[in-house]
């Protein structure tokens, strides 16, 4: 999908006053199903880096995290020293949390695990869904939840298998942004076309 960043469209309430990177990111990949492994990699990790910020924060960083972390290859990023670890902590193109940071690398470990189990990790991650995009039917921004019985269960078994920063509403946002629940808004123009 090319470029929409018209402002003649009805969009999801939560990007009405972004600015160009959250239309973009809004218009052509939040919602929109996500099974390739590298690409869930980067989600998740997208995602647990945002905890407590802003999600405009990490638009802007995601090209200094896409460097910073080898094209968020998790078999790269799985074999991160220390050394590189701390040189990560010294580099203003990702958020220079130790915990984040340390998280990525178990995380990419685990994942890997988890892909191994599956055959991958988009196995794993749409098994929880029945293998098709759940398709809410929300009218507005209130409507949406934080957290669902899904994300819940989503994060307890994450969490037992070792990844860290997947917390219920994180992974409730994850499953938002790779279309593993459709959560555009009913008047949205992307609704039907995801």
């Amino acid at each position: 999908m090319g470029r929409s960043t018209r402002h003649d469209v009805v969009r999801c309430n939560w990007v009405s006053k972004g600015g160009p990177e959250e239309i973009q990111y809004h218009d052509e990949e939040w919602g929109v199903p996500v099974y390739d492994d590298q690409l869930l990699f980067e989600c998740i990790t997208l995602e647990g880096a945002q905890a407590g910020l802003s999600w405009k924060t990490i638009l802007l960083k995601r090209e200094g995290y896409r460097a910073a972390f080898a094209g968020f290859d998790p078999e790269k990023v799985a074999r991160f020293t220390d050394k590189r670890q701390q040189k990560l902590l010294d580099n203003p193109a990702i958020v220079r949390n130790k915990l984040k940071v340390a998280s990525t690398i178990t995380n990419a470990q685990v994942f890997l695990k988890v892909a191994n189990e599956f055959d991958s990790f988009s196995n794993y991650l749409w098994d929880f869904a029945g293998g098709e995009p759940i398709k809410n039917g929300w009218e507005n921004s209130s409507q949406v939840p934080a957290s669902t019985p899904l994300s819940d269960k989503l994060s307890k078994d994450l969490k037992k298998r070792g990844f860290r920063f997947v917390g219920t509403t994180i992974c409730y946002s994850f499953l938002q942004a790779t279309g593993v629940i459709n959560d555009h808004l009913v008047t949205c123009f992307r609704y039907d076309q995801v």
